[in-house]
């Protein structure tokens, strides 16, 4: 059960919509995060979570997907215009860590087929796994630009060393009850990964990318 009224969140909302449009109007889209700061955790000691959540709306537009597939996912993909790379593609990278770096930073999220998954570690090293962008599998007769558009709604939750987390869970472009109906998603999701649920929460704030935060609890 959420400690946050509807209300009060859709107050928060409005005020940072307004600021983002009226206040000082970017000449590009602002991400919407929600910045979270827990406590009674000690990250040395404590279980450290992790877990995805599907939102309602997608928060990133832009957000770009890249499939590691085998012949027929690739053929699939370039028909549907999404970005792919065969096996072939991926050992030319020779396990260069500067190459590997800037496949990881090139794209948001990857997708690959069963039998490339199987190799990636032993093509590319660990690289995808550093950075926080191993793909999801892709099985055949899946829809595939379905499957692209399920990762761009998602997104993770994962504590590390630090008591501090921020996610993107939306844009300034949303109407304000998609947004608020993303970030009440992403609270409760949160809140049921914590240890002791909202009392592991000490603050939540949410901010657009140039504008100010604004507290929610």
């Amino acid at each position: 059960m959420s400690k946050i009224s509807r209300e009060a969140l859709t107050e928060s909302v409005g005020s940072l919509l307004k600021n983002s449009h009226e206040v000082k109007k970017r000449n590009f889209l602002e991400t919407v995060e929600l910045q979270i700061a827990l406590k009674n955790y000690d990250p040395s000691r404590d279980k450290r979570f992790a877990g995805t959540v599907r939102l309602k709306y997608v928060p990133r537009p832009k957000f770009k997907v890249c499939v590691l597939g085998d012949e027929r996912h690739c053929d699939e993909a370039r028909a549907q215009g999404i970005p792919c790379m065969t096996l072939d593609d991926l050992k030319k990278l020779n396990k260069e860590k500067k190459k590997v770096a800037k496949l990881a930073n090139s794209y948001d999220a990857f997708l690959a087929s069963d039998s490339v998954i199987k190799q990636l570690q032993k093509v590319l090293g660990r690289g995808l796994n550093k950075a926080g962008k191993f793909p999801s599998p892709l099985n055949h007769g899946e829809n595939l630009q379905a499957k692209a558009e399920e990762l761009k709604a998602t997104i993770k939750f994962q504590m590390k060393k630090v008591l501090c987390l921020a996610v993107a869970v939306g844009n300034v472009g949303m109407q304000c009850d998609e947004l608020t109906s993303n970030i009440n998603l992403s609270i409760n999701f949160l809140v049921s990964l914590l240890k002791k649920n909202w009392q592991n929460v000490r603050s939540l704030y949410i901010k657009s990318s140039m504008g100010p935060s604004f507290r929610i609890y």
